[in-house]
């Protein structure tokens, strides 16, 4: 008895006394059903005795547009049984799983990736410029590390291009107001980490966590470097994501709500900063205070608020700031504009003199939110001109 006879022998079932043939109905006699959940499929397959379960299978997954190349076989099942004809068929069940990437695949080459932040030469005025307005430049979910999409390089380059471009903007930008603070947003999951999902995520994280905030220092360094030198006044804020957390045991944080690996990232630059008080005295570094998540600055009389967005459902933002504006000791009391990030999309929203602004994420997709949904990102950040609480610009830049 060869294996595979073994096996079926083993895995076989006591089939019922035939019955009385009737007209084959094909919708009750071949019969194929599918379940899907996250990375794990179920496929059943019954038919006449002479089908192919396997490749019957495979075809269940291609009519529900899933590829049979990205999903390998994890279980079987088969059975035989007598169908409503009196005729021998055949029950098979097989479960499928995900292809999973190799976990051994080398690694970007840290040197050539931020060799495209030393590439960059950004212009600058021969003096600092003055102005009533705000220039700010909002950017988040870069997750640094995350093979998905363009993988590594595509997000770091991605990222340091739309810094550039933006630089490159302020100029077009002066021609219709004046401005002289420009302010930088750091909205959060700037790193991939390995906290998300208990740690599932993390074969699918191809730089240790010390290169991916190796990188997100640099990254924040370049925007410091290359905006210095364009306005009077120059402020950077971060906030805390669910990524970049720097400490969950069975699931859950365990240390402060601002223990996070994003923040730290801007301080680590900040004190840098401090090391060239001439060309770097006017720069500003902030933070939320102890154990807080959100962080607010004025930008030329507009008050704007920084939440990385893990705080509330989707859609549910204006809810959650009147919560957190009806205790008139928080800060979000007095808030003009709110900046956000996390759900990786790009949402603008209003209520009355308030406005809202979510950024689109810098990583090119989610795989898993692909193979949920079927959407794929639509990368980059945003820049907005705003004083007094009006913010009457606000652009996509990739």
């Amino acid at each position: 008895m060869s294996h595979s006879e073994l096996l079926n022998d083993l895995l076989s079932t006591p089939t019922a006394p035939a019955l009385p043939g009737r007209q084959t109905d094909p919708e009750k006699d071949f019969t194929r059903q599918i379940e899907v959940s996250g990375d794990a499929a179920e496929v059943t397959v019954r038919g006449p005795e002479g089908i192919d379960p396997e490749s019957s299978a495979a075809d269940v997954l291609r009519a529900h547009q899933l590829d049979p190349a990205e999903w390998e076989v994890t279980g079987f099942r088969s059975s035989e049984w007598t169908m409503a004809n009196g005729e021998p068929g055949v029950s098979a069940r097989f479960t499928f799983g995900r292809m999973k990437a190799s976990a051994t695949f080398e690694a970007p080459n840290l040197d050539e990736l931020l060799g495209a932040i030393r590439a960059y030469q950004p212009w600058a005025p021969e003096a600092r410029p003055e102005g009533e307005w705000t220039y700010v430049v909002a950017l988040g979910d870069m997750q640094f590390g995350k093979v998905d999409g363009d993988g590594i390089e595509g997000t770091v380059h991605r990222a340091v291009q739309s810094i550039n471009r933006a630089a490159d903007l302020l100029e077009l930008y002066r021609s219709r107001f004046q401005i002289g603070h420009v302010h930088l947003a750091w909205l959060g999951d700037h790193v991939e980490g390995f906290v998300s999902q208990g740690g599932a995520n993390s074969w699918r994280t191809g730089l240790t966590l010390t290169e991916q905030i190796r990188i997100t220092r640099r990254v924040m360094a370049h925007a410091a470097l290359t905006f210095a030198p364009l306005a009077m006044r120059v402020t950077m804020a971060a906030v805390p994501g669910n990524h970049g957390e720097a400490v969950r045991i069975n699931g859950k944080g365990v240390t402060r709500y601002d223990d996070s690996h994003d923040t730290d990232c801007l301080i680590a630059v900040s004190e840098a900063l401090t090391l060239a008080p001439e060309d770097f005295g006017h720069v500003e570094v902030y933070v939320p205070d102890t154990d807080e998540l959100t962080v607010v600055v004025d930008c030329s009389g507009t008050v704007v608020a920084h939440a990385h967005g893990h705080q509330w459902k989707s859609g549910r933002h204006f809810d959650w700031w009147r919560g957190q504006a009806f205790d008139k000791g928080s800060a979000m009391h007095t808030a003009d504009l709110l900046l956000a990030g996390h759900l990786h999309h790009e949402l603008i929203d209003t209520d009355g003199p308030r406005t809202f602004v979510q950024v689109p994420a810098m990583e090119s997709e989610s795989t898993w939110w692909r193979h949920r949904t079927g959407t794929r990102g639509a990368p980059g950040l945003m820049v907005l001109v705003t004083k007094d609480g009006e913010v009457p610009v606000k652009e996509v830049v990739r």
